[in-house]
């Protein structure tokens, strides 16, 4: 049996990180179809389901990989938001935050330094902020 398995998957493409998100959704969507008995959770399962088998047992690993990088590409997207916000938080401890009055660049001064003259690093024009 084990066998009749691997010799059936050989050459299909399997899971990736999209089919596991289109699983993840259609888990969701199922148990909110459970709770709400919304036919539109029940379609949204279905069809997460269905994508996620033809996926699996896809046979063109050159389209189900390009999908994937797609999909990668928009949840670092979104995600760097997220992680660029999280550091800039941790960083507000030591350091002040301000904006060239010129450019716009962000500049970043470290924390307890009194009145300093700030030069942007972009444009080299000079302005004074309490650090």
């Amino acid at each position: 049996m084990r066998d009749k398995m691997r010799s059936f998957m050989s050459g299909r493409y399997g899971t990736d990180q999209l089919g596991r998100f289109t699983m993840a959704v259609g888990a969701v969507s199922l148990l909110l179809y459970m709770f709400f008995r919304f036919d539109i959770f029940y379609y949204l399962t279905i069809l997460c389901l269905v994508s996620y088998y033809f996926r699996a047992f896809s046979r063109n690993h050159a389209r189900r990989y390009e999908e994937n990088l797609k999909f990668l590409q928009l949840k670092n997207r979104f995600t760097g938001r997220f992680r660029g916000f999280r550091a800039h938080m941790e960083e507000r401890k030591v350091y002040r935050f301000y904006t060239c009055p010129q450019c716009s660049q962000k500049i970043r001064v470290p924390k307890g330094h009194g009145k300093i003259s700030i030069t942007c690093p972009k444009c080299r024009s000079e302005f004074v902020r309490k650090s």
